[in-house]
């Protein structure tokens, strides 16, 4: 390297052949980050386009695009316009303003909404008819079916509608955010015109059932039940002379909004964070409006009224065709009873090695006889429950120390712990709550827990705790034995049934130390920088992961094996981007499977031609982080719940742990990694132009989690056939 070249400068070699020193932070090596994010979500689209998936899953993808765009809107659009309102200048990695950055996540966003309405009601509704499910507009329903909705109307929906008028004297209301609502004018009997708004309630189902008939298919002659809905806020709109007797209706438009809902929480200053997240999360409701989301067909007039009432403005609107609102569509999916339009189900398997009676003891004997890793969904997290369940009852189980990030409305973990407490166990938790759009949830877990007696902490000043660890502590014939279980995904039942991640149990003494230091770095007061095993941010996981990728490197320039397999759910971290492009420069050969985010840009000849970058999204959201490192032939796997963001990096608790049972190491080296990489369906592949596209010309055709699915059908077979050869 010349002298006048920084750490942070690559060497490459133009046409000339004369030496050029080229700055790795130049904005041209980095993708966006809200655009990748918005490319993430093209991809779910396509899912929901993709006629190989079955149709109410195609549906449900919809949905979740839906969902995930409110999302996007409510934290990233509206840390963006927070921003520019604040007159903030700073570059994001690509070199965009935040103004710039603005412009162009709107756009995105608003032509991918379009397109998504636009395909639901071209393509997907019809296609539902054909099978026997209508969603039809209130104009296309039958007289017997106009009855019926007349009839729903007046004895579950009239008694809990609030006609709001808005005049001199009735000020306009308060509109909560993703509520779906109806601009009504009328007109009194003197001419004049009012304006009203009509909430629909949250509790409605979006789609109301109708009577429909059996459904014969053709193909075999057998009868399908049949499926016929209608809109909720259509059904109102058809009767809102109830609500407004002696007034003219002239129009009806629905209308949707958005606010800002990321909360700032100055942590130094509160007394009592727990009341003050309580505070934020009813404060959320009042934030500012950053979409309104109309049908073209609304005139100006009731435009500007929405507008100038809700100060926001034109570039906030959003004109979509037909119903608005994509996310609520998910929950008249989980009611239709049509599995032949949805995924054939499976049971989660779980090992007979994991079967306390087939150890002829409890579940500590099982965990004691070895360490055992479970990969969610294919494997049942049943385990996981009776871990803590055992551990409840157990009279030689001292104390249980956890975290808890997210955990659902009916947990049987934080039952478990409360049971434990109950029998006078000593029980910690951290609950974590700040996780966002889980704050509710988990102050009101968090109180609970605390009425039984449970130590509860609120998480670490100035972090917000994002790892995934418990620790059960037992007294074993006058000793101390710790029992471990870490994760890269949440104590959550039932998103262990969709989301993909990996647990690991085990008693490694060393582990268990440092589980016991890093709960009293959460409980109390601890500078401990010095671990194990276990690999902690925000203390030393920067550093580590920087010398394990140095150590790859160093590898490389010796002639042995260096390869890299990163699976994350993103790669923003602008440090660890520069640090793979010198890995790639060097030689290394690095494959990223990055879910969503993604501001590396692979295939750049001198910088990272030696990186392959492959988003996965299916049937389960792919989340566990899996870090393998070759290491010259000594292979290195870390799993952990930490992405590589500054955030997760800087700013939160995660922990990466080791796998070093060769055969776990095997299964996730040989099985898992390598099904992403051969990949033939569901990979799309990042290329330089940061453009995702299919694998062209791909010959066997392989889904991974179709394949690891097939792996879970295979072990049964063998467990069947020889179920002590596991022992």
């Amino acid at each position: 390297m010349t002298e006048t070249a920084e750490k942070n400068d690559i060497l490459v070699s133009p046409n000339n052949g004369e030496p050029q020193v080229l700055d790795l932070k130049d904005f041209s090596l980095y993708n966006n980050r809200e655009l990748s994010l918005l490319d993430f979500q093209y991809r779910v689209f396509e899912e929901a386009q993709d006629e190989n998936n079955p149709l109410l899953e195609r549906l449900k993808f919809l949905s979740i695009v839906g969902s995930n765009l409110d999302e996007f809107y409510m934290v990233r659009v509206g840390g963006l316009k927070k921003q520019v309102a604040s007159g903030v200048t700073d570059l994001s990695v690509d070199g965009r303003t935040p103004a710039e950055q603005l412009l162009a996540v709107r756009t995105e966003a608003r032509r991918l909404m379009q397109t998504a309405h636009e395909y639901l009601f071209t393509t997907l509704i019809p296609e539902l008819a054909a099978s026997g499910i209508r969603i039809l507009d209130y104009s296309e329903l039958t007289a017997r079916q106009k009855e019926e909705a007349t009839w729903k109307y007046e004895q579950t929906i009239f008694p809990v509608l609030t006609p709001l008028a808005v005049d001199p004297s009735h000020p306009f209301p308060h509109i909560s955010n993703l509520s779906l609502n109806l601009a009504v004018l009328v007109r009194d009997e003197l001419g004049g015109e009012r304006f009203a708004r009509v909430k629909v309630p949250r509790p409605l189902s979006r789609l109301m059932p109708v009577i429909s008939e059996p459904l014969t298919i053709k193909a075999n002659s057998s009868t399908r039940r049949a499926y016929s809905f209608v809109w909720v806020e259509q059904v109102i709109a058809a009767n809102l002379q109830s609500l407004f007797p002696g007034m003219k209706i002239e129009a009806v438009h629905p209308f949707r909004i958005t606010r800002n809902a990321d909360l700032t929480i100055q942590e130094q200053e509160a007394d009592d964070l727990l009341e003050t997240m309580e505070q934020g999360v009813r404060q959320r409701r009042l934030g500012s409006v950053l979409r309104l989301t109309v049908n073209p067909d609304m005139p100006e007039q009731v435009r500007t009224i929405l507008i100038e009432n809700m100060a926001t403005d034109e570039n906030d609107v959003v004109l979509v065709n037909g119903p608005l609102g994509l996310a609520s569509l998910m929950e008249p999916i989980s009611e239709i009873d049509r599995f032949d339009l949805k995924y054939q189900p499976f049971v989660p398997f779980t090992s007979l090695r994991l079967k306390s009676e087939t150890r002829d003891g409890d579940f500590f004997t099982v965990v004691r006889a070895q360490n055992h890793l479970i990969h969610h969904p294919y494997d049942s997290f049943s385990p996981v429950i009776e871990f803590l369940e055992a551990a409840s009852t157990d009279p030689s189980v001292l104390a249980i120390k956890m975290t808890l990030y997210r955990v659902g409305s009916r947990s049987p973990i934080v039952r478990a712990l409360m049971k434990a407490r109950e029998n006078g166990k000593q029980v910690a938790v951290l609950v974590e709550v700040k996780a966002r759009f889980d704050e509710a949830s988990n102050i009101g877990w968090a109180r609970a827990l605390e009425r039984e007696g449970v130590h509860v902490i609120y998480g670490v000043i100035g972090l917000k705790t994002h790892t995934k660890v418990a620790l059960v502590i037992r007294n074993e014939g006058g000793h101390i034995r710790r029992y471990v279980h870490l994760s890269t995904g949440n104590y959550n039942s039932v998103t262990a049934h969709l989301y993909e991640d990996l647990g690991f149990f085990t008693i490694d003494p060393k582990i268990g130390e440092d589980a016991s230091d890093l709960f009293n770095f959460l409980t109390g007061y601890s500078e401990k920088r010095n671990y194990s095993k276990l690999i902690i941010a925000p203390i030393n996981l920067r550093k580590r992961f920087t010398e394990l990728v140095h150590r790859e490197i160093d590898h490389c320039k010796a002639g042995r094996e260096a390869h890299l397999i990163l699976k994350t759910n993103a790669l923003v971290d602008g440090r660890i981007i520069r640090l793979l492009y010198e890995a790639s420069q060097a030689g290394v050969r690095i494959d990223l499977l990055v879910r969503g985010i993604c501001c590396l840009k692979p295939g750049i000849p001198g910088i990272s031609e030696n990186i392959n970058v492959i988003s996965v999204v299916g049937r389960f959201l792919e989340h566990s982080r899996i870090y393998y490192f070759t290491n010259g032939g000594d292979e290195e796997i870390y799993l952990g719940s930490a992405d590589l963001m500054p955030r997760n990096l800087n700013r939160r608790v995660e922990v990466l742990f080791p796998i070093q049972d060769e055969e776990y190491v095997r299964y996730l080296r040989d099985i898992v990694l390598e099904s992403y990489l051969r990949d033939t369906v569901k990979a799309r592949y990042l290329g330089a132009d940061g453009e995702y596209s299919r694998r062209e010309g791909a010959g066997e055709r392989l889904a991974v989690q179709e394949e690891l699915l097939r792996v879970r059908a295979s072990w049964v077979e063998e467990e069947q056939q020889h179920p002590w050869e596991l022992f």
